[in-house]
């Protein structure tokens, strides 16, 4: 009996210090890309490195050359990069305008510390990087992010209805994915302007209306759905062509669907990014979001 007591008892610590999970990892913190209007300056930038010009991609641990002014041995500087996507492929239809009205995006993509300034160059030791750095990117004084705490969900109610609050839409993802899951960075078109905030919680959400809009899901609609054994099929949203004597299911009927939760890791005045924390399902680029009060 005590040893079962004891076995509970770890058991329920366990959960407990799962329950509370803290976002500190420096992958974590990075809020990249997150779109802003803001003027981000561009003055210092990566100049190259040692190994220059036979390699143009630098990560962990290698020295790089930092072009501007201002530095000081021992100072920290994040890399940004000012993104552009080639692919002009909308995911969902309205994409590109949210983004030109969200503000330019930036790829956040590590950290470097001033180690020498006697040259014109200021040489750095890169001690983080999310992704490969290369010369243009952009060098800004590093400011230290506050560790987010978050949870898994209390209560995930899958089909709970529109609750009325800050809502928006998942305008873009990290790389530029059009599917996420659990864990990857998700950028909004909700800031602080609406009172949101970071450690804020929301709620990834989808009516069928978008599955039907979508060139691809939308085929299952019209694929047939006949039994054998059911004398009249229905049709989804029937159409002249499309009608059968059956009956007509319309997707706006449907209820709309909860796909998972995302933590909000820093916000901008209009823009907001955040990490996937739990999904049941792939989380899309243009899924509908809600502040989530849990």
């Amino acid at each position: 009996m005590k040893k079962t007591v004891l076995l509970l008892s770890l058991v329920l610590l366990a959960v407990a210090a799962q329950a509370q999970q803290t976002d500190s990892t420096p992958a974590n913190s990075a809020a990249e890309p997150s779109p802003t209007k803001q003027s981000v300056p561009n003055a210092n930038f990566v100049a190259g490195g040692l190994h220059t010009p036979n390699t143009t991609k630098f990560v962990d641990g290698e020295m790089i050359y930092l072009a501007g002014s201002g530095y000081q041995t021992g100072q920290q500087y994040t890399i940004l990069r000012e993104l552009r996507n080639p692919n002009k492929n909308e995911l969902f239809a309205g994409q590109q305008a949210l983004i030109k009205a969200a503000g330019q995006p930036y790829a956040e993509l590590g950290r470097v510390r001033i180690i020498d300034t006697r040259s014109k160059s200021a040489i750095a030791h890169l001690e983080f990087s999310c992704d490969p750095i290369v010369p243009g990117d952009i060098a800004v004084p590093f400011a230290e992010k506050t560790a987010i705490s978050f949870h898994p969900p209390v209560r995930f109610d899958r089909f709970a209805p529109a609750n009325g609050k800050l809502s928006g839409r998942i305008v873009m993802a990290k790389d530029f994915d059009s599917e996420v899951g659990t864990g990857m960075k998700v950028y909004m078109n909700v800031g602080a302007n609406q009172g949101l905030k970071v450690g804020d919680y929301l709620r990834a959400v989808r009516p069928y209306e978008r599955d039907l809009k979508d060139p691809v899901d939308s085929l299952s609609f019209k694929a047939s759905a006949v039994e054998d054994t059911q004398k009249e099929s229905p049709s989804y949203e029937p159409k002249f062509l499309t009608r059968t004597k059956g009956r007509a299911i319309h997707v706006a009927d449907l209820p709309r669907r909860g796909i998972g939760e995302i933590v909000v890791l820093s916000t901008t005045d209009t823009t907001a990014t955040g990490m996937v924390v739990f999904a049941l399902e792939d989380v899309y680029v243009g899924d509908n979001v809600e502040l989530d009060q849990q």
